[in-house]
């Protein structure tokens, strides 16, 4: 077992902080994949191969099922979303918490046991044709809970099963798989749901959760890279919060990921309304802008896990994927054509995926052991709690002056929000310069 909090911090050369001892001092060679030389991860990420098709399969047979439920409705499945993202605004905080203060194996072979769990539920309702519209809210509310207290842990045990220096190149091949599965299980959803219906791919979904907590069963936890656990006190999350306060490059961080992932991320918001009122297409098209988007993203992936190996993860990177992904979604906003505005979404994805990965990276290599799960709670709150109010403001902007609007100030903003965020830690780093000849 590997003690980290005694691990020295340097100054990264953009202003941020990563845990150098812990990166260089394991090897860092072994390909794109190198991550899984570690049995712990190759058992974990086969669970989630298998459990994240399964996911994105539920999602698309619940959206589904939501119109055919409400007839059609378009606001009960905005009901349904959004059901499932208050949960992340109300737990992830205090999930955190328990990160930090609990063994995060058993948290999540507990909440991936309750994830299946709640698509086995609406699975035999809607084979045993019982299910009406309440059951599918309540069950989207319930599956947001857990999911809102999976999120925080799972992120944070990443780096005790591969150890520091493979955390980078970990959330990587995290970030592959999630966008594989993001491809293949609607794809297979469509199919599932014409063949045998919605309830069936529920059901698969529940079974599909198994391979996860076998993964997790299955692990040496003798070979897991665990941090002292913060102890049960008063005030824990305050700490946490006051931690990240206290620690200007974290705060730029959280700040630029709330920005992009709020204004720059609600793709799926606005591209239904381009392919059907700018380019006048019917769903398939709106799902081949999906389907670019998710190659793009999966050679993002891809080319960070690659990139990995040279060291761990820089702000200076961090900056310039946040620049260039709102630059050039600004610019896919204005492609005259479908098929430009299709093809302009893969650099998109590229490089919202550089961008995701190493901010990831960067908190996660940036704060202390003992902090890490509350740290990552605040990280993931501000990823995704943030969705909800950037579909508000992509619908409203989008009815009031049109659909490329919400894309292209999107861009703007994420651009500025880069910008603004060099300029600190510029001006950061030149008065630590500055105090440091005065000392």
């Amino acid at each position: 077992m590997v003690d980290q909090s005694r691990s020295s911090v340097g100054a990264e050369p953009g202003g941020g902080q990563v845990n150098r001892t812990q990166v260089s001092t394991s090897d860092t060679r072994g390909g794109m994949f190198r991550s899984l030389r570690e049995r712990n991860y190759r058992y974990y990420a086969s669970g989630q191969i298998v459990s994240l098709t399964g996911t994105w399969m539920q999602r698309a047979a619940q959206d589904w099922l939501v119109l055919e439920l409400s007839g059609g409705s378009p606001a009960a499945l905005g009901v349904a979303v959004a059901l499932q993202f208050i949960p992340t605004l109300l737990l992830t905080l205090w999930a955190g918490v328990v990160a930090d203060r609990f063994d995060k194996r058993r948290v999540l072979i507990g909440t991936q046991i309750a994830l299946g769990a709640c698509g086995l539920v609406l699975g035999l309702l809607d084979v045993t044709g019982v299910a009406v519209l309440w059951h599918v809210y309540v069950l989207c509310f319930v599956l947001g809970c857990f999911a809102a207290v999976d999120a925080p842990v799972r992120q944070s045990f990443v780096v005790e099963m591969v150890g520091p220096a493979q955390l980078t190149n970990a959330v990587a091949l995290n970030s592959m798989t999630f966008n594989l599965a993001r491809i293949v299980g609607p794809a297979i959803a469509g199919l599932l749901i014409t063949a045998i219906g919605t309830g069936w791919v529920f059901l698969i979904n529940g079974v599909s959760s198994a391979a996860v907590v076998l993964g997790l069963v299955l692990m040496d936890v003798t070979a897991l890279h665990r941090a002292e656990r913060a102890p049960k006190e008063r005030g824990q999350l305050r700490a946490g919060l006051r931690y990240v306060l206290g620690r200007p490059d974290l705060m730029v961080v959280m700040v630029l990921v709330f920005f992009v992932s709020t204004f720059g991320m609600n793709f799926e918001n606005t591209f239904a309304v381009m392919a059907r009122n700018v380019f006048g297409r019917d769903a398939d098209g709106y799902g081949l802008l999906i389907t670019m988007l998710a190659v793009g993203t999966l050679t993002g992936a891809a080319l960070a896990a690659r990139r990995s190996g040279r060291g761990g993860p820089r702000m200076r990177l961090l900056l310039v994927g946040a620049a260039v992904f709102g630059a050039l979604e600004a610019w896919a906003s204005l492609m005259p054509s479908y098929e430009l505005f299709a093809a302009a979404l893969i650099p998109v994805g590229i490089a919202v995926m550089t961008f995701t990965t190493t901010a990831n990276a960067t908190v996660q290599l940036a704060v202390e052991p003992t902090m890490r799960g509350r740290v990552m709670g605040l990280y993931m709150l501000l990823f995704l709690g943030g969705k909800p109010l950037g579909g508000l403001a992509s619908g409203w902007l989008a009815e009031l002056l049109g659909p490329r609007w919400p894309i292209l100030l999107g861009g703007l903003m994420s651009l500025v929000a880069a910008v603004v965020g060099a300029g600190v830690l510029f001006i950061q780093r030149r008065g630590l310069r500055t105090r440091g000849r005065l000392g």
